[in-house]
């Protein structure tokens, strides 16, 4: 028996949303009578952390604590629209459009209280405490709360704010192809180091190093989270998920999670992260698109890999340990 050792890499570059016939996602903001901001919204957060990161999005814009942002993903028939969850489109096209909306509910949060602390709206600031105060006086303010109370008891008024972001529709050009299907494209390049075994075929990834040009990271811990989550994704893709092993025959098919292989917490690699950020001028805050690409590069990272420790190139997943097998009978056949 040998453990043979292999280093294989792959890259990529992503699209971030879709050509469709126009892809627009809508969002809009209203201040409750206490200043807590509601964002409302028909974009379902998959567990990638959509709601956090436009949340994050309202609270820089509207210069308002986290804790004062409350975001509520509806549905279809009561929030407004949106193309849906897909696309890595969420944080580009859903963040875009929560900004516009924080962006107009702040006018109307500043036309109110140059009213109340009787100064032109021009001359306040936020200070990321829920004040609205005065620039030079920094005494001279009022909180969120009590401006918020003053506009729907005193004046009268709503604080909110409307936003879409839309991608249109981009036909090609007959004479030579050329298009915009997308807003903008993230980069990523894996290399994986992988241990084969030439006796039981079995692959264990040993590490991981992942590079990934996002456009800027919003939220770095969920980006990190991101990247780590799609890399074991891309390894449960590469080396144990098979829905059908011996598919046209579907005898051997799997029919629960005893059955159905993936990674456990044992399988898992050292992951060496790093993220680069190139702001896209199309991308809220410079943010581009991240969440599918992640379990990309992996997979045919790892598949380079095997091929660099035992020389066999294997172009059909999961690369299982009896493909790995079949592999090295024929190289040993042709020796």
């Amino acid at each position: 028996m040998t453990m043979l050792r292999g280093r294989g890499y792959a890259s990529v570059n992503y699209p971030t949303g879709m050509n469709l016939g126009g892809d627009p996602s809508q969002a809009l903001v209203h201040a409750t009578t206490t200043g807590t901001f509601v964002i409302s919204l028909s974009s379902v957060d998959l567990g990638q952390g959509l709601k956090t990161v436009v949340a994050q999005c309202a609270a820089e814009t509207l210069g308002m604590p986290m804790e004062n942002i409350l975001v509520d993903t509806a549905d279809t028939d009561t929030g407004p629209h949106c193309m849906g969850t897909f696309a890595s489109r969420g944080t580009h096209r859903v963040g875009n459009a929560v900004v516009m909306a924080a962006a107009e509910a702040r006018e109307v949060m500043l036309s109110v209280a140059a009213e109340e602390l009787e100064v032109d709206a021009a001359d306040l600031e936020t200070d990321g405490t829920g004040h609205i105060r005065v620039l030079g006086a920094p005494d001279r303010r009022i909180h969120i709360t009590d401006l918020a109370l003053a506009a729907h008891f005193t004046h009268g008024r709503t604080i909110s704010g409307r936003g879409i972001f839309l991608k249109e529709k981009n036909d090609p050009v007959p004479e030579t192809g050329a298009m915009d299907p997308d807003s903008c494209q993230a980069h990523a390049c894996t290399v994986a180091v992988v241990e084969v075994d030439d006796e039981t075929g079995v692959v264990e990834v040993l590490e991981m190093y992942n590079a990934y040009e996002i456009g800027r990271a919003l939220n770095p811990a969920m980006v990190a989270q991101q990247v780590e989550g799609g890399a074991w994704m891309g390894m449960s893709h590469a080396l144990f998920e098979a829905t059908e092993p011996y598919y046209p025959d579907r005898d051997h098919g799997p029919r629960d999670f005893t059955e159905y292989l993936m990674p456990t917490a044992a399988d898992i690699p050292a992951y060496h992260n790093a993220i680069l950020e190139r702001p896209a001028a199309s991308g809220p805050f410079g943010a581009k698109g991240i969440g599918e690409m992640t379990a990309n590069a992996p997979i045919a990272a790892i598949g380079n890999a095997i091929f660099d420790a035992c020389g066999v190139r294997l172009d059909t997943m999961p690369f299982t340990p009896e493909r790995v097998l079949r592999g090295l009978d024929e190289l040993r056949a042709y020796m």
